[in-house]
């Protein structure tokens, strides 16, 4: 532990599992207190609870503007200021593009997109109050290049990388650094049906298409190695720290390589 982020407060959206869950905990032990938001009350409070006195869970759903405002509100009211926002909350949203509904796209933009900008709304006051701040939006290759991801979600996520650098362009004089993080395929629960499904498996059934999920990703990127949320958190913890304090505007991949081949993995 090296305490980058000592003394700085951060909210992590979606925290409650996958890559929110590992930036939480990377987070605490860098010397962070963490507000850790999501919609599974029973995973936000055990992980909370697991992660000790600099951990604090915060019932939210982001695609309700409310809730995304409430979460700042306790923040800063519980520590004083808000440092950094992760807004990371997200998953499947969309349909074949024949199939897609009105219905399916106001959810995908609540989740997707308005989510984020919503809460670099709220985060902007207490940011600007406290000289500056970070924000990190969970993005994603799907945005970057075709066959990534479903039309409707590749499409949102696009968006929500462009917004990025125009926030970072709007909120720079505030020095308020707004960037975002391109995963590849990571493994996580999300390619099983995300957290709420991987809650009714056994953790054997899980471990088992956890090592499955695994050895099929290596095998779509130059390194042949697997993406792990961990490798998410690390890239949010330079851009949280003093060490990305001249990084702004900025869209981080990491993806082992993937959106750089030619060619579709076999």
């Amino acid at each position: 532990m090296s305490n980058r982020l000592a003394g700085k407060v951060a909210l992590i959206t979606g925290g409650t599992s996958g890559i929110g869950a590992a930036t939480a905990q990377l987070f605490v032990n860098e010397g962070a207190q963490v507000v850790i938001t999501g919609r599974s009350v029973e995973k936000g409070q055990a992980l909370a609870e697991t992660l000790g006195q600099n951990a604090t869970y915060h019932e939210a759903d982001i695609t309700q503007e409310e809730a995304i405002r409430d979460s700042i509100e306790f923040t800063t009211e519980t520590h004083g200021k808000l440092d950094v926002l992760f807004n990371n909350a997200g998953g499947p949203v969309g349909a074949p593009l024949e199939k897609l509904t009105q219905d399916h796209i106001d959810y995908g933009v609540r989740l997707l997109l308005s989510g984020a900008i919503l809460g670099t709304k709220y985060a902007v006051e207490p940011m600007k109050a406290s000289g500056g701040g970070c924000i990190i939006n969970n993005s994603s290759i799907a945005g970057l290049r075709y066959r990534q991801g479903d039309l409707l979600y590749s499409a949102l996520k696009a968006a929500l990388t462009h917004y990025t650098r125009m926030a970072g362009i709007e909120l720079g004089e505030h020095n308020i650094r707004v960037n975002s993080i391109s995963p590849g395929a990571i493994a996580t629960p999300i390619f099983w049906g995300g957290s709420e499904r991987a809650n009714t498996l056994t953790d054997e059934e899980n471990e088992r298409k956890m090592n499955k999920l695994q050895q099929s990703l290596a095998r779509s990127v130059p390194l042949l190695k697997t993406g792990v949320a961990d490798d998410i958190a690390e890239a949010a913890l330079y851009l949280a720290s003093d060490a990305g304090r001249f990084v702004t505007c900025h869209d981080l991949v990491v993806d082992g390589g993937r959106t750089s081949m030619f060619h579709e993995p076999s």
